[in-house]
């Protein structure tokens, strides 16, 4: 979303240096990789914190560790990206499409219950833009169904309901550091967990199954003389290679650091747009509805178009011409997308059960897709803010 640069500073060169004199010496043991954790579970108050390379892998690993497997069924929303339901087909499990509550864009906690089969293995709830879903009755929901709850944080950093912050509340929480997130080293993610049993097997998992890796740590090589030996057996369990190199683990660990201060950079954009929405968007556009007391990190300034007499094109040329960014389209419901069909036969060659992928299973998705505005939160000085603001505020006046 825009240029990013600001975010780099002597910190993550810093760190990088110290990877790079040290010529790698700790990439089986993970030094950056520790310190990233360390200070990732601390700020969580987890147990255990695990790096990844992607916030994709992340997402495979941790159903896995859960014990998804084939025909298990993942309820999940189809508004979000697609790595959200590509990594519940990496385990052969069929993604289970749950609607999305129309004011907030998030997981319909009633359509989710309506959707639990005898099949239903987990639930994997989207923080979409940085808010948290309702995890007060989703958690309800998967204990009286006993199913695993995988929280998808890719775009909530610090978000909180009901006082609890994200992906603190399910089994397993999942953050992403791809460029465009809050926090970023180019590519990679973190998942978190106070189960023991959980965060080993999700290390192992990321490392080839190492037997010596632990939740607590991914150091491989515990002795020479052990590991040099050709009786010695290394792999435990069947795993991935998910590792996030120690590179990135160096920039990651000064973006960490920085947590709460881009986080207050987005909730301070996203506050000046809410302020114009409510003084000029009345009638026009609806921002996406925040429940009192929890708190968004606004990934992005989320809203819709709810003047269908005006052509969501052309409400976004206006807005660049007045010198907004580019505001972003929501994406293609998953179930919607080209790669459907190419899924389908997949899943008929394995002889698994096709995932319903018909018109009108998440009406309240289907209709909100095409009408949301996503307005970017990633800019550095008041202001840049005040820029996009006032670019916002100009296009709300001229459709007014």
């Amino acid at each position: 979303m825009g240029g990013n640069s600001w975010r780099f500073n002597e910190s993550e060169r810093k760190y990088v240096e110290e990877v790079l004199s040290s010529g790698f010496a700790s990439s089986t043991s993970g030094n950056m990789n520790s310190r990233v954790e360390e200070l990732f579970a601390k700020s969580h108050k987890k147990k255990y914190a695990i790096t990844f390379n992607s916030g994709t892998t992340t997402l495979h690993a941790a159903l896995w560790a859960m014990g998804v497997r084939y025909g298990d069924e993942v309820l999940v929303s189809p508004l979000t990206v697609i790595s959200c339901m590509n990594a519940i087909l990496y385990c052969n499990a069929i993604p289970v499409f749950v609607d999305i509550d129309p004011d907030t864009f998030l997981m319909c906690p009633k359509d989710l219950e309506s959707k639990i089969t005898s099949k239903s293995k987990a639930i994997m709830p989207i923080h979409l833009y940085g808010q948290v879903c309702d995890m007060t009755k989703i958690m309800e929901i998967a204990k009286k169904n006993n199913l695993g709850v995988l929280e998808d944080c890719a775009e909530c950093f610090l978000g909180s309901h009901k006082g609890q912050i994200a992906g603190t509340i399910g089994d397993i929480g999942s953050w992403s550091f791809e460029n465009s997130k809050h926090l970023s080293c180019g590519d990679g993610g973190i998942v978190a967990t106070d189960n023991e049993e959980l965060g080993d097997y999700l290390r192992k998992l990321g490392t080839q199954g190492f037997k010596n890796a632990t939740a607590k740590s991914g150091k491989i090589r515990v002795s020479k003389d052990m590991f040099q030996n050709p009786s010695y057996t290394r792999h435990s369990h069947y795993g991935f290679m998910y590792r996030l190199p120690e590179v990135a683990a160096a920039v990651a660990l000064a973006q960490v650091e920085k947590m709460e201060f881009f986080v207050k950079k987005r909730q301070q954009i996203a506050a000046l747009y809410k302020e114009v929405v409510e003084k000029d968007g009345k009638g026009i556009i609806q921002s996406q509805y925040l429940p009192e007391g929890d708190i968004s990190s606004y990934w992005a300034y989320a809203a819709q178009l709810v003047d269908n007499s005006i052509d969501w094109v052309d409400f976004r040329s206006t807005h660049v011409s007045n010198g907004g960014d580019g505001i972003y389209a929501a994406w293609t419901l998953c179930y919607k997308e080209e790669s459907v069909p190419e899924i389908l036969k997949l899943q008929t060659d394995m002889g698994l059960p096709k995932m319903n992928v018909a018109d009108g299973i998440c009406p309240n998705a289907e209709k909100a897709q095409s009408k949301i505005l996503q307005f970017t939160t990633n800019q550095n000085t008041l202001e840049e803010m005040e820029i996009q603001a006032e670019a916002l505020s100009k296009t709300l006046r001229y459709y007014s």
